[in-house]
């Protein structure tokens, strides 16, 4: 069975994965300073309360946004599992893809992981939307390659700037306005309608912009925990897949066992 790390900025997802089936998932707060002992008595024993043997595991792939957090999860997995973790990116765990950019070794792990799970799931063109702490759209041509992108703030982080740079504006859960209207009535509405409705704009606006660059048709795939929330509103998604930065990670470590 293999165990799945995908460190975002935000948090860290864990995964075991069975013959290409996630069969249980936890997610726990990105800290780089977590030693991998702390690592080790939170996720070991979540997975005994669900069930599942620590022994049964003989395969980890770690993806990460966060550097300094490599080296704990990798404590965690040889001193716990006994197991020396594949880096996703690195050596046996390589990319594989062509990465038609200016500066390859700048690509997030996410974004890369994103390129090869889509382009494994689906055929042409595609445009992937990963909503995390920075949202980010990258362009996958019909040959699997990566051939670049956009980041803008996540809808989390503007909201975090809105509220923290302002003196009278409250805080705000992030959910569709109960109006259609856009003109708020008050200081909450105004605010909802503009992070909502403003960010369904965006990312509309940025992906016409981009299907227009590529002069082919393009297949839009969203990821990442926003997804779900925003395809409810917007007609711009062709498919929403959640999982598919680990999906990512499966498939690296298929190719190196």
């Amino acid at each position: 069975m293999l165990l799945a790390a995908d460190v975002g900025n935000t948090n860290v997802v864990f995964a075991l994965i069975d013959k290409g089936e996630i069969k249980a998932r936890w997610r726990i707060a990105s800290d780089p300073r977590r030693t991998g002992d702390e690592y080790a008595v939170w996720l070991l024993q979540l997975a005994e309360f669900q069930g599942f043997d620590s022994g049964e595991i003989d395969q980890v792939i770690i993806g990460s946004v966060v550097p300094k957090a490599i080296h704990n999860l990798t404590v965690l997995s040889e001193k716990y599992l006994g197991i020396t973790p594949l880096i996703a990116g690195q050596d046996k765990a390589a990319w594989g893809i062509e990465l038609d950019i200016e500066q390859p070794s700048s690509l997030g792990a996410d974004r890369a992981l994103n390129t090869i799970a889509a382009h494994a799931k689906h055929d042409g063109d595609l445009i992937v939307i990963d909503f995390g702490t920075a949202t980010t759209f990258d362009v996958v041509d019909f040959n699997g390659a990566y051939k670049g992108g956009i980041i803008a703030p996540g809808i989390n982080l503007s909201l975090d700037a809105l509220v923290g740079n302002t003196a009278k504006l409250p805080r705000i859960a992030i959910e569709k306005p109960e109006s259609d209207s856009v003109i708020g009535r008050n200081t909450e509405d105004q605010m909802l309608i503009g992070v909502f409705w403003g960010y369904v704009s965006l990312i509309e606006g940025l992906v016409a912009r981009m299907k227009a660059e590529i002069g082919r048709p393009a297949k839009v795939v969203a990821t990442g925990g926003l997804a779900i929330l925003f395809d409810e509103h917007t007609d711009l998604f062709d498919v929403v897949d959640p999982d598919l930065t680990l999906e990512g990670l499966a498939i690296l470590a298929g190719r190196a066992a």
